[in-house]
This record gives C-alpha cells, sequence and structure tokens, in this order.
C-alpha cells in the first residue's frame, strides 16, 4: 500500500487508444499515478499485480466486459488483500446506455460519465469520489454538518440552523446514509439495500415515498430541491 507521499494511483479500462492516452494525460497533470488496460483481462491482472485506488472503466470491453469486471471485483477478495480490494470505480458508458449505468451503479460502481465527456469533468469526478471514499472512514458516532444541516447519529437528530426537525426512523437512516456519501448517485435499488436491507421485498417505490417527505421536511422549497437532488432515469443523490 502506498504511504501518504505517494501519488494516488489510477488505473484507466479502455479498449480506444486515444481515450486512455487522453485521460491518462489530464490525470498525470493533477498528479496521479496512471496505468492502463486495454482489456478486462489485462485489467484483472493490473488490479491482482497492484490495486490501485481507483478505476477508469469503460463497460464496452472486449474479453471481459466492466459490467462483469464490476461484479467480480466486488464480489471478490484475493488471499491477504485488504480493504483497498473495494475499489472506487468511474464507469464510461455511451450515451443512451441508461439501463447499463443503473446496472453497473447497482454492482457497486461509484460513479459514471456518458461518452463523449469532458477529461477535466472525468478529473474532477476522481478527485470527488476518492474523496468519499476517504470520508468512509469517519467514525460512525461522529455527528456531520453540512452549512446549516447537522446530523447527529448518537441522538438520532437533525437540526436545521440550530432548530430540531422531527423524522421517522427509517427518514433518518435513509438521510444518514445519504449525508456519508455525498454527491454519490444511488439507484433505488442500492438505497433499499443498504439503508432498508436486502431482506426488504416491499415495493421499491417506497423510496421515491420517504424521498418526498424528507424534502418537504428539510428543503426550503421541496419543489427545486437543493439536497436531495433526483438524477433522472438513474436515482439520487445528496449535494452538500
Amino acid at each position: 500500500m502506498p504511504n501518504d507521499s505517494d501519488p494516488r494511483s489510477i488505473l484507466v479500462v479502455d479498449d480506444e487508444d486515444t481515450i486512455r492516452d487522453v485521460i491518462r494525460r489530464y490525470l498525470e497533470r493533477d498528479g496521479f499515478a496512471v496505468r492502463e488496460a486495454a482489456d478486462g483481462y489485462a485489467a484483472l491482472d493490473a488490479i491482482r499485480e497492484e490495486p490501485p485506488d481507483l478505476i477508469v472503466l469503460d463497460l464496452m470491453l472486449p474479453g471481459v466486459d466492466g459490467l462483469t469486471l464490476t461484479r467480480q471485483l466486488r464480489t471478490l477478495k484475493p488471499s491477504g488483500s485488504d480493504d483497498r480490494w473495494r475499489i472506487p470505480i468511474i464507469m464510461l458508458t455511451a450515451r443512451g446506455e441508461t439501463s447499463d449505468r443503473i446496472r453497473g451503479l447497482d454492482l457497486g460502481a461509484d460513479d459514471y460519465l456518458t461518452k463523449p465527456f469532458s477529461p477535466q469533468e472525468l478529473v474532477s469526478r476522481v478527485k470527488a469520489v476518492l474523496r468519499r471514499a476517504g470520508e468512509t472512514s469517519i467514525p460512525a458516532d461522529q455527528a456531520l454538518e453540512f452549512e446549516d444541516l447537522r446530523l447527529d447519529p448518537t441522538a438520532r437528530t437533525l437540526t436545521i440552523q440550530g432548530q430540531p426537525v422531527a423524522l421517522t426512523a427509517k427518514e433518518f437512516d435513509l438521510f444518514w446514509f445519504f449525508a456519508r456519501h455525498p454527491r454519490q448517485v444511488f439507484t433505488r435499488t442500492q438505497l433499499l439495500d443498504h439503508v432498508w436491507g436486502q431482506e426488504f421485498y416491499g415495493d421499491p417505490s417506497t423510496v421515491t415515498v420517504h424521498i418526498r417527505r424528507l424534502r418537504e421536511k428539510i428543503e426550503r422549497d421541496p419543489s427545486q430541491p437543493r439536497y436531495l437532488l433526483t438524477v433522472w432515469g438513474v436515482g439520487y443523490k445528496f449535494e452538500s
């Protein structure tokens, strides 16, 4: 594992040489150490040799495709490996591949970009995802503050500008999950798994209902939310 002085390592997996070259140049310009792989098999070899800090992964790959690779990375853990095996993944998808984006997020990808994309935006996404990955080390009992919002997991309370806001138990659990993963997009299936638990067999629309109720309680204008945003065709995210 690299020490604090080492650059963060990024593995770029794409079968197009030009795309890999552009991504590599922009990431290296921002101080990242970049390795490349042109297909899924080469990516697996590179990951087993030295797990990167983050993977930029095209879904349409020869050999092992991006969805299969994501599934393997989220279910396999080599002997002797540490928690770094839970490697953040940013997917690259073609425009219109909404179903693949949803499948990728459900499998455990952390973010996505549609082609064609801005290299500068990709670098920003890489930094944001790595920052969020670092935030998962925040103690589970530590209160979180976002401008005028304060969430206290020990007392299970939410205050806005110092005023308490009454939340049901599940509303608090949902908002707490969002708050610990700011700017990350989650599908309804992911939210059901993480907040309600995999044993939940109810209607997935319960997520939509809870989002609506949370907005009514925390947003100044629920019709134009500032915090709990809808990512159309995919899911929801918390913008802090």
